[in-house]
């Protein structure tokens, strides 16, 4: 890796080496959920309305988060996963801009992120590599070969307890959704907004008696490749396991 160069991209992405965007050229902005085959089977999730879950004093979450790597031998249920989804990337409102106002800030609201879920243990869902239909509040299947959860932890630096977690969630950055607006500098709302997710992972996560580890040691062109994605235009930019606490 290139001595400096962090300094080199903070330097030029400050807004003095801002070229016009493609909203400030009029070009029209990228859709705000990735194409998904309509053909395919799609998996209802509770809906975020009737979902249940106990009161939990903001302060008690905080002062109680902490990263957490062994999980208890127990199932989320739907309703848990449900949950979690929803207040990681459930879209609230679509505005007539049109853009998504959902339970985390983004910049500008571009919601640049798709999530990508390693199921290993839910209540009703066969273990496997699943996506977040935010839009629609579903899940869809992509795989559910009995070894994908090896090839993530492998993809992971070997992080074992990936596979003993009750789900994974890997968040994509679609690039050009961000950039559309921001340009160069969009780059950097991506790694600041993938911060806001995690968090309200972490928080939410206390509130149903789990535990959630941020990772972001992963092999880039492993964990790209492992969900075809070009690593350039799209590409994994954040982690974590979820499971229920050991009592």
């Amino acid at each position: 890796m290139s001595k400096g160069i962090g300094k080199e991209f903070m330097e030029k992405t400050k807004y003095e080496y801002a070229e016009p965007s493609d909203q400030e050229k009029g070009v029209p902005q990228p859709s705000l959920e990735l194409e998904w085959d309509e053909n395919s089977v799609l998996i209802d999730l509770p809906s975020p309305e009737n979902l249940v879950v106990k009161g939990m004093d903001l302060r008690k979450a905080i002062e109680t988060r902490r990263s957490l790597r062994k999980y208890a031998d127990i199932p989320l249920t739907l309703d848990e996963l449900s949950y979690l989804l929803w207040c990681t990337q459930g879209v609230k409102k679509v505005s007539s801009r049109p853009a998504t106002l959902r339970t985390v800030p983004s910049a500008g609201a571009r919601h640049a992120f798709e999530t990508v879920l390693l199921i290993n243990n839910v209540e009703g869902i066969k273990p496997g590599l699943y996506r977040y239909i935010a839009l629609s509040h579903k899940l869809i299947e992509i795989t559910t070969e009995p070894e994908i959860a090896d090839k993530v932890a492998v993809a992971c630096n070997d992080q074992e307890f990936i596979k003993n977690s009750a789900a994974t969630f890997i968040w994509v950055a679609v690039v050009d959704r961000m950039k559309w607006r921001y340009g160069e500098r969009g780059y950097r709302y991506l790694h600041l907004d993938a911060g806001h997710v995690c968090q309200n992972l972490y928080l939410t996560a206390e509130s149903i008696d789990c535990g959630a580890c941020a990772i972001g040691a992963y092999d880039d062109n492993k964990i790209n490749s492992l969900l075809n994605l070009d690593g350039e235009n799209q590409f994994v930019i954040y982690a974590a396991t979820v499971g229920k606490r050991i009592q």
